[in-house]
């Protein structure tokens, strides 16, 4: 089964999840794995089936949050999250955000890598036609 989950993930198309994050790919990212996560079971049956159809491109994120059996179970499940969130001090709310933008300046990171990356390689299979160390004298 999780040849089959795998393999319906790779269907949905990024730009969805750019466009709910403002066109950041570490947001955009981090948003295709809390659904990966979801696709799991990790949030229960609701939200498991949600964050399939999501990630097959079976249907929008958007469309998917106008469920309401999808929506009612996100409520529900957020509940305690938010109360807790609610009980924690100024200092607590600034170090769990501090966390968070820590999280994402990583993911930005191993973004830009990847992408140095693979220009490093698309570049150096070229090395007999790029120029470096000819000379006409």
């Amino acid at each position: 089964m999780d040849s089959a989950e795998n393999s319906s993930d790779k269907r949905v198309d990024d730009s969805e999840f750019l466009e709910m994050t403002q066109q950041d790919p570490a947001q955009a990212k981090i948003l295709r794995q809390s659904l990966e996560h979801l696709a799991s079971g990790l949030g229960g049956p609701a939200l498991k089936e949600m964050a399939q159809e999501v990630l097959s491109g079976r249907m929008g994120l958007r469309e998917a949050a106008n469920v309401s059996a999808y929506a009612e179970e996100a409520v529900q499940q957020s509940a305690p999250l938010a109360e807790k969130w609610a009980a924690m001090s100024d200092s607590e709310r600034q170090a769990l955000a501090a966390e968070g933008e820590r999280r994402l300046e990583e993911e930005r990171q191993k973004l830009e890598e990847e992408r140095r990356s693979e220009s490093e390689n698309r570049s150096g299979g070229n090395r007999r036609h790029d120029g470096r160390g000819w000379s006409l004298y």
